[in-house]
């Protein structure tokens, strides 16, 4: 028996997807970091291998506490430190 017409169906993005797009489209991001909330890091997607490790290029590591910021330039993110990306800047 075939689906009613009218069901909407949802689609599961696979993380490894979204951090494609992100690199594809060169937008700014923020990586929150596991169990560090005092601190978050913003910059470029520039490369992923399948573990999802991540390179970031333009890096800057901000305080969230007193929004200073330190610019750390092209680094490599551990997939385990990671929690959270987000396409939004602080700061503008």
């Amino acid at each position: 028996m075939a689906p009613p017409a009218n069901k909407v169906q949802k689609v599961m993005v696979q993380p490894i997807n979204l951090i494609f797009r992100c690199l594809q489209s060169r937008s700014r991001i923020l990586i929150w970091l596991y169990e560090n909330v005092t601190y978050r890091i913003e910059g470029y997607i520039i490369g992923f291998d399948e573990y999802m490790n991540v390179v970031v290029d333009e890096a800057e590591e901000v305080n969230m506490k007193s929004l200073n910021r330190h610019k750390l330039g092209r680094i490599l993110l551990k997939a385990s430190f990671l929690s959270y990306k987000s396409n939004k800047s602080i700061l503008g």
